[in-house]
C-alpha cells in the first residue's frame, strides 16, 4: 500500500461508507465489504429492511454474497461518521426539458459533509457533466462540514462502468478509471478501489477528463444505436429486412455490431443530455447528440404505430384488439424498469384505447403497479391475442418456440409478432401464417 489511509483500510482500521444502495453502490459496496470495514448507507429505510433480509432487489450481487455480508447496512447519517473514505453513488436523473437534476447528488453531499472528519476522501461515481464534482459537490462538502477543501478535505471521481444484468463484465473485471483532486488523493483513491478491481486502474489525468470519459461512453452509444434505429426505419420503407441486412454487414471485420431497439434506463438515455446541458453553457449547439436522442425517444411511438398500421392491414377491429406484450424492464435479465421505453409503447397503446397485458419475470409485480399502475400477469395468461410483442428478450423467452406462441393467439383472424430485438425465425412464423415483424 502506498499511503497510509489505504493501509488504515486495509487494516480495518478505517471504514469505508458508500451511500446509496442501488445498481451501482450496491455491488460496489458488497465487493470492498470483502476486503474492508464497509458502511452501506442509503435514505430508504425499505431498502435497508430488504437488505437486512439479505433481498437482492438489483438483481445483479446475488442474494448469498448478502447474506454473508459483515457489512453495516443503515440509514442512519450518523454511522457515516465513522468513515473516512466515502463513495457517493446515488441517480443523477433528467428533470423536465432534459436539464441535468443534480438534487440527489447535492443532498448525498450534504449528507456525507454533516458527517465526516478531516483527512476524509469523498469519492463521486455518478454520473455527470463534466464540472460537477468541483463546481458543486465540492461546495455542499465545504458547506454542510464547515471543512476547507484540499486542506481538510479531498475528492475524486471514478465513474461506475457497471452493466446491470451483465454475467460477464462485472465489477471486478472491468477497469476502472479513477482521478483525485491532488496526486496524493489520487494515489489514495487508485490504491483503494485496487483492493477489489481485479482489472486495474486507470488513472485519468485530471477530475474532469474522468466526467466526460464516462459520458461519452453512453452517448457513443446512443448514438451508434440511433443510426441502426434509422436504417430500421428506412429498410422498413424499402421493404428490406433489416436483421438480414445487419447479418451480412457484420461478416465484414470492423463493421460496428449495434443492433436497433428500444434505447431506455438510466443511462444511454439519460446521460446524452448532460453532455448537449453542458455544450450549451459553453456556447456549444450540438447536432450529434441531440439527433441520437430525437430518433431513440421516437422508436417506442414508431413500434407502436406500425403494430396497429399492420392490425389495420390484417382488418382487425380497432375496438376489440387484444395484445400481449413480454418484457418491461429497460433491457433484458435485469428488473430495473426506470426510464423503460417499454412503458412508452403501452402508453401510445392506450392513447388508441387499447389496455395492453403485460408479463416480465424479472421485474418486482408489487414495485409496478405501484410506479406504473401496471399489473403483471404471468404468461399462461397470454390467451386470444391479436399481438404478441416480444419488447425485451430475456432469456426466459428466447426459450420460447413456435407451439408456444401459437397457444397465445387467437384460434381463427389476424396473429401479429413483433419481436422487437429480432430474436426468432422470421420465416418459421410465415411459414405459419404468423405475421413477423422486427425492428
Amino acid at each position: 500500500m502506498a499511503n497510509s489511509l489505504c493501509e488504515q483500510i486495509a487494516d480495518k482500521q478505517e471504514k469505508i461508507a458508500v451511500v446509496g444502495l442501488g445498481y451501482v453502490g450496491l455491488p460496489v459496496a458488497i465487493a470492498f465489504s470483502e476486503v474492508a470495514d464497509v458502511i452501506g448507507f442509503d435514505i430508504s429505510e425499505k431498502k435497508i429492511a430488504e437488505l437486512l433480509e439479505g433481498i437482492d432487489m438489483t438483481g445483479d450481487v446475488g442474494e448469498e454474497r448478502i447474506q454473508n455480508t459483515d457489512m453495516l447496512f443503515t440509514s442512519d447519517e450518523k454511522e457515516l461518521q465513522n468513515a473516512k473514505f466515502f463513495v457517493i453513488a446515488v441517480p443523477t436523473p433528467i428533470q423536465s426539458g432534459n436539464l441535468p437534476d443534480l438534487k440527489f447528488l447535492q443532498m448525498a453531499s450534504q449528507t456525507v459533509g454533516r458527517n465526516m472528519k478531516k483527512g476524509s476522501v469523498v469519492v463521486y461515481e455518478s454520473t455527470v457533466y463534466p464540472g460537477v464534482t468541483e463546481e458543486v459537490c465540492i461546495l455542499e462538502l465545504e458547506k454542510a462540514s464547515n471543512l476547507k477543501f484540499g486542506t481538510d478535505f479531498t475528492v475524486g471521481y471514478s465513474p461506475e462502468r457497471i452493466n446491470p444484468g451483465d454475467q460477464v463484465h462485472r465489477l471486478e473485471n472491468i477497469i476502472k478509471i479513477v482521478s483525485g483532486s491532488d496526486e496524493q488523493t489520487l494515489e489514495t483513491i487508485a490504491n483503494v478501489y485496487e483492493m477489489i478491481i481485479d482489472a486495474g486502474v486507470y488513472r485519468a489525468e485530471c477530475i474532469k477528463v474522468a466526467e466526460a470519459a464516462k459520458v461519452i461512453e453512453n452517448a457513443q452509444r446512443d448514438i451508434n444505436i440511433a443510426f441502426m434505429n434509422e436504417l430500421s426505419m428506412l429498410f422498413n420503407q424499402m421493404k428490406i429486412d433489416t436483421q438480414a441486412v445487419l447479418r451480412a454487414a457484420k461478416t465484414k471485420w470492423n463493421f460496428l455490431p449495434f443492433t436497433p431497439g428500444l434505447v431506455g434506463g438510466h443511462c444511454i438515455g439519460i446521460d446524452p443530455y448532460y453532455l448537449t446541458y453542458k455544450a450549451e453553457d459553453c456556447g456549444y449547439h450540438s447536432k450529434i447528440l441531440l439527433a441520437g436522442r430525437h430518433i431513440n425517444d421516437s422508436m417506442a411511438a414508431y413500434i407502436s404505430q406500425q403494430i396497429l398500421k399492420m392490425l389495420a392491414q390484417q382488418k382487425v377491429n380497432m375496438n376489440n384488439i387484444r395484445i400481449g406484450i413480454l418484457g418491461l424492464t429497460f433491457k433484458e435479465d435485469c428488473p430495473d424498469f426506470r426510464n423503460t421505453k417499454v412503458l412508452d409503447i403501452i402508453n401510445e397503446l392506450k392513447e388508441y384505447g387499447i389496455d395492453p397485458i403485460v408479463a416480465d419475470p424479472m421485474a418486482d409485480s408489487y414495485t409496478v403497479k405501484k410506479e406504473c399502475d401496471i399489473t403483471l400477469v404471468p404468461v399462461e395468461d397470454f390467451k386470444d391475442l391479436h399481438a404478441v410483442v416480444v419488447a425485451v428478450p430475456h432469456e426466459a423467452y428466447r426459450g420460447l418456440e413456435l407451439d408456444d406462441f401459437q397457444q397465445m393467439f387467437k384460434i381463427e383472424g389476424a396473429k401479429l409478432l413483433v419481436d422487437v430485438k429480432g430474436i426468432y425465425n422470421k420465416k418459421e412464423f410465415e411459414d405459419q401464417n404468423i405475421r413477423y415483424w422486427s425492428l
